[in-house]
This record gives C-alpha cells, structure tokens and sequence, in this order.
C-alpha cells in the first residue's frame, strides 16, 4: 500500500496539529544532525510551537552561531555601503573607458563625414589635414603593396620562361635520340637491296 501524499496545509484539528510537530520537529533535528556530522558544518535550529514553547538543536553553542550571524551580516551590510576601493577603481576605470570609445566614435563619424554641423573652419581645417594625411599614408602602403606584387608577378614570369626553355630542350634532345636510332635501321635495308641486284641475272651483251 502506497503512502498517499500530504496537502501542505494548516491542519485544523489542534491535537492532529500537535502531533504532526512533534514528529516534523524531531525528523528535522535529525535531518540537522545528519547534515552536522556529514558536512562538519556549524548548525543551529529554533522552533517555537504555537504554544510558544522554545525547541533547539545545535552542535556547537547556538549563542556562539547567532553571534556569527549578525557578524557576517554586519560585514555584508557596510560592504554594500562602503563600496571597496577596488571596486571604485573598477568604476573609474570604466567610466573612463566609456567616455574614450564616445568620443573616438564622435571622431570617427566626423571623419565619415557626418556630425560636422557644431564644428568652426579651424576645426574643419584640421579634420581636413588629417583626412590628407591619413589618405596619403594608405596611397603610399598601396604602392609598396602594389610594387611587391608586380616583382612577384616577373620572378614568376621568370621562373616560368625557365622551365618552358629547360623542357623544350629536352623535348629537341629526345628527337635527336629517337632519330639517331632510327638511321642504322635503314642503312641496313639498303646494304639489302642491293644484294638483291648483285644476284640477280646479268644484263645481256
């Protein structure tokens, strides 16, 4: 028979209720030793019943643990208002950091040509100079990246017309090969006929 499962709820009947924290209570004692003694943590637990009767467990001192806790959260409390100085640095930095990028972003589309309208002649002037400055400084890696690529280009070309000589000579050399042992073969066939003249009949006087 399975066990049928509780509803959560405040039981009605004060003697039900009694007895239900009795054994509640004295299965989370338990519960709390089993943690204490597995974990070696520092464990305290208060109930009061509705009777208003004071229930504890604790491993240690529970005088000595809630003493701990209000330290622990005295020390979280003026963390949180008396921010650490890394921290602050932390802020500065970042602060800083976010002003820097807004104004390189400010530059860069003024130099795109656009949120120019608050800007005088001088400053336009200089905007123009270092747009100048900046396009002759790309012209001039373009043409160094341009004269490395054409010498590239004829060492290349170079290297190419090598080869095409190197294999067209020896293409001319394996012709002279193939036809130097071609012409005793046909001296052969002539030495022939002409043996066959020799014994044929002679011509009559």
């Amino acid at each position: 028979m399975t066990r049928q499962k509780i509803e959560i709820k405040k039981i009605v009947n004060p003697s039900a209720r009694q007895v239900t924290f009795s054994k509640r209570r004295r299965g989370l004692f338990k519960k709390a030793q089993e943690l204490s003694t597995l974990c070696d943590a520092e464990i305290a637990v208060i109930v009061f019943s509705t009777t208003g009767k004071l229930f504890e467990y604790c491993n240690s001192s529970v005088k000595h643990i809630i003493e701990r806790y209000h330290s622990v959260q005295s020390q979280r409390a003026y963390k949180l208002s008396h921010p650490s100085l890394e921290l602050k640095l932390e802020s500065s930095t970042y602060a800083m950091l976010s002003t820097e990028m807004a104004e390189k972003t400010h530059e860069l589309r003024q130099m795109k040509g656009e949120d120019l309208q608050g800007l005088d002649i001088e400053q336009l002037k200089q905007l123009e100079n270092a747009l100048q400055g900046g396009l002759s400084r790309v012209l001039e890696i373009k043409g160094d990246r341009l004269v490395k690529e054409i010498e590239a280009l004829r060492n290349k070309g170079a290297e190419l017309m090598k080869e095409n000589l190197r294999l067209r000579k020896q293409t001319e050399n394996k012709q002279l090969q193939d036809s130097s042992s071609i012409r005793p073969q046909t001296n052969v066939c002539n030495e022939t006929s002409d043996t066959s003249l020799k014994l044929g009949l002679p011509f009559p006087r």
